[in-house]
């Protein structure tokens, strides 16, 4: 483990391609498909580091780590809400927005020294591997504390920020459940309804709608129905969760990216490109400038993407507010699950915090709680893992909720159908090489270098081999 780590201690600022979705892309520089940067960030000056501290200068002080500012703001209107019910534990939270690289870098660092690392601290979904390879000796598990919640947590959730040993170590932000969003607005223009939207199940169905669609507009150049990712694997996500597979292999496996699920999603994409049904997505994937311009130009009017993608439409494309319609994402065969959860930030609590248990009951309840569930939906746009919410007309009907006044309809009426359908992929040690690979080498060699796909996933799981 030792060599690992030191390893990752070099490399934490990845060039793959894992899979977030937490935050503003503006104060944040990840690794992921949805916020991919490109080469190392610079380690900023105290100066330039936001720190904000909330809460009651008498109580019991946290240090808390992020690298997304608003999330230090939700903890900070959290603690507010928690002093007021509990004034016998009142707490004082400072909260720190890092770089995203310096900041696990720093974290990584502060846990092998044994010393310096705070009491809480966000860790982004493509770095737990890395950090819950320490398990208890590192962090401390959460099982106590979200004892009282875990009941109405979606278990996928929970289960990716387990550790080997089956302890949860950290608390998640959100579902990040797969749906497809469509341009209804545009769509409606060309004749296609609602009910035609709804009418797809299967992947098939849903290239016949776009054929429609094109036909009915007169096939103009530069407008598809959907795009490819070349720098995201959030379309490879989706067939695997179909069919039950997990190309990490789980904590006990081996990797393989030689899935029939993957070639299968893969082929499809393939002839969608040689058939003008998609376009390769402008810099990689959809969650860039390039590509919240090609949904503003109307270039195309389809795509997956998780549920945490509502806030881009808000924040970056705000002009497109009634246009788009929610529904859930089509399947291979009928029957099979349509979604699985993807990216996300896990909140741990490390040993070295002198109040863990107080820091480990706080960040449950934090993110966890009706309250902190209500103000994870209002403030950040995340379709929350307390499930008891997802049917409460309250809180998924409230249209003052800007994320409900955007949309044509409710998302989370989407995410209730969908319930029992949210898969998972592991995120483990092997994550990031595969995603590497995938991103910078794979996706490209098929989607624009004409290599077949057999060879390129052959040549992947060849280089994804030397690191097992």
């Amino acid at each position: 483990m030792k060599k690992r780590v030191l390893a990752t201690l070099l490399s934490v600022a990845l060039t793959g391609c894992m899979l977030t979705g937490c935050g503003d892309k503006t104060a944040e520089t990840t690794t992921s498909a949805e916020d991919t940067a490109a080469g190392e960030e610079a380690v900023a000056t105290e100066e330039e580091i936001p720190t904000s501290t909330f809460g009651d200068p008498n109580g019991t002080h946290l240090d808390m780590w992020t690298f997304v500012e608003i999330h230090g703001q939700h903890y900070g209107n959290m603690v507010e809400i928690w002093n007021e019910q509990n004034p016998d534990k009142t707490i004082e939270i400072t909260c720190t927005t890092y770089p995203y690289a310096d900041m696990h870098t720093k974290l990584l660092t502060s846990l092998t020294a044994g010393t310096g690392a705070p009491d809480i601290c966000d860790v982004e979904i493509g770095q737990f591997p890395n950090v819950v390879a320490g398990l208890d000796t590192w962090l401390l598990p959460l099982n106590d504390a979200a004892a009282p919640y875990l009941d109405t947590m979606v278990p996928a959730r929970m289960d990716v920020y387990a550790g080997s040993d089956g302890n949860y170590y950290g608390a998640p932000y959100h579902v990040g459940a797969f749906v497809m969003y469509y341009n209804l607005a545009v769509l409606e223009e060309a004749g296609i309804t609602q009910a035609d939207v709804d009418a797809v199940v299967t992947w098939d169905d849903y290239a016949a709608l776009g054929e429609r669609y094109l036909e009915a507009i007169g096939r103009p150049e530069g407008k598809y129905w959907t795009c490819v990712d070349t720098a995201g694997v959030d379309w490879q996500w989706i067939a695997m969760a179909e069919y039950g597979d997990d190309w990490t292999g789980g904590f006990d496996g081996k990797a393989n990216v030689q899935l029939e699920s993957v070639r299968k999603m893969l082929t499809m994409e393939k002839e969608w490109l040689d058939s003008g049904l998609a376009q390769v997505s402008p810099d990689g994937h959809v969650d860039l400038e390039a590509g919240f311009q090609n949904i503003l130009d109307h270039n195309i009017v389809s795509f997956p993407k998780a549920m945490w993608y509502m806030s881009r439409f808000t924040n970056y494309m705000p002009e497109e507010k009634g246009n788009w319609y929610i529904a859930k994402c089509p399947v291979f065969e009928e029957g099979q699950p349509c979604s699985v959860g993807v990216g996300g930030t896990g909140t741990v609590v490390t040993q070295q915090s002198a109040n863990k248990e107080l820091a480990a009951e706080f960040l449950c309840w934090a993110k966890m709680s009706n309250e902190g569930e209500q103000l994870i939906w209002d403030n950040l746009g995340f379709d929350v893992c307390n499930t008891v919410l997802w049917n409460d007309d309250k809180f998924a009907h409230d249209d003052n909720n800007q994320y409900n006044a955007f949309f044509r309809n409710y998302p989370y009426d989407v995410l209730y159908e969908i319930r029992n359908d949210i898969g998972k992929i592991y995120s483990v040690a092997i994550s990031p090489t595969i995603n590497e690979q995938m991103c910078n080498v794979t996706l490209n060699d098929i989607f624009e270098n004409g290599v077949s796909v057999d060879d390129a996933l052959q040549a992947a799981q060849d280089v994804i081999d030397l690191e097992q």
